[in-house]
């Protein structure tokens, strides 16, 4: 995710790190020199005269502009919900652990306290739900949190998140059946693990159902379509200004369908995705300090301007 502030009127137009520019310039330059030809030639093509005219443009740019505007709309929805859920998990992991700390009485078990287990699992498994989103290998960020044992009963299984928290779930049980913990108590833990759980549905959710591929085809045909054909309706009109108007409609319809498909997908490692590292370096930072843990880990903070 890029964070910075809003750039100088002077350096506005010299920003690149976090712009969609370099993913349109291609289709932009494209778009200026056939605008070019367009105007060198008068909107001739194969000595025809092509003569479209400003209406039909006009008819098709507030339509297209609308529906632009509905897709980055509903791609913004997917990203704004992505982020709601990950900071449902932040909360609930910090509850988690109080829950943990207060409710659960304290044992003498060789292997840990289970409360203490149930912890370490919860950092175990904001990153291992960070790697399965982004399908990434989850080895490095997980195996310190779990027993060898546990990690090898657990890696290879398809979904780790599942695995943690049915660990989680036995080891409230055990609380309940070695008594640490009043059963009315174990309600609210076992509410917590539930929302948890829930957010890693919501997320695999978002992540397992784009917006609709016909829809998207259709503006990106749509837009590539006015772009194209919009110079021979502007030659006669404003002349040797057709390739710089034509230039400034393309970065527009081009800029706004490329948002779109930057934040659709709001939990990759593009610049515009949701920074998942350092969510998970804040619910690490949080339940490390609940466990008494001295040596922390730094937050994370952007690097050229980017949070990862």
């Amino acid at each position: 995710m890029i964070v910075r502030d809003r750039p100088s009127p002077l350096r506005l137009f010299l920003v690149m790190r976090g712009s969609v520019l370099p993913n349109i310039w291609k289709s932009l330059l494209g778009t200026t020199l056939l605008a070019a030809a367009v105007t060198w030639t008068h909107g001739s093509l194969w000595g025809h005269k092509i003569a479209i005219g400003a209406i039909p443009f006009t008819l098709m740019g507030l339509p297209l502009a609308i529906f632009l505007g509905f897709r980055n709309n509903a791609a913004y929805d997917r990203y704004w919900e992505g982020r709601k859920q990950w900071g449902e998990l932040v909360t609930r992991s910090r509850n988690l652990a109080r829950q943990c700390l207060s409710l659960i009485e304290s044992g003498d078990s060789p292997d840990g306290a289970p409360r203490e287990r149930m912890i370490r699992r919860a950092i175990a498994f904001a990153h291992a739900l960070r790697h399965r989103l982004r399908g990434s290998d989850p080895a490095t960020d997980v195996q310190p949190w779990l027993s060898t044992e546990e990690w090898a009963r657990l890696q290879s299984l398809p979904n780790l998140n599942h695995a943690l928290m049915l660990e989680m779930g036995a080891d409230l049980n055990q609380c309940l059946r070695e008594r640490r913990i009043d059963p009315v108590l174990a309600t609210s833990v076992d509410a917590t693990l539930s929302a948890m759980n829930g957010v890693a549905t919501a997320c695999e959710r978002i992540r397992g159902t784009p917006i609709p591929f016909s829809y998207t085809l259709l503006l990106h045909r749509t837009a590539y379509l006015y772009c194209v054909l919009l110079p021979f309706g502007l030659v006669d009109a404003i002349g040797d200004l057709t390739p710089i108007v034509t230039l400034l409609v393309a970065y527009t319809f081009f800029g706004l369908d490329a948002l779109g498909d930057e934040i659709e997908e709001p939990f990759g490692t593009s610049d515009h995705d949701l920074p998942l590292e350092a969510m998970c370096r804040t619910i690490e930072i949080d339940l490390r300090t609940a466990l008494g843990d001295t040596e922390l880990p730094p937050p994370l903070l952007p690097v050229d301007y980017r949070l990862n």
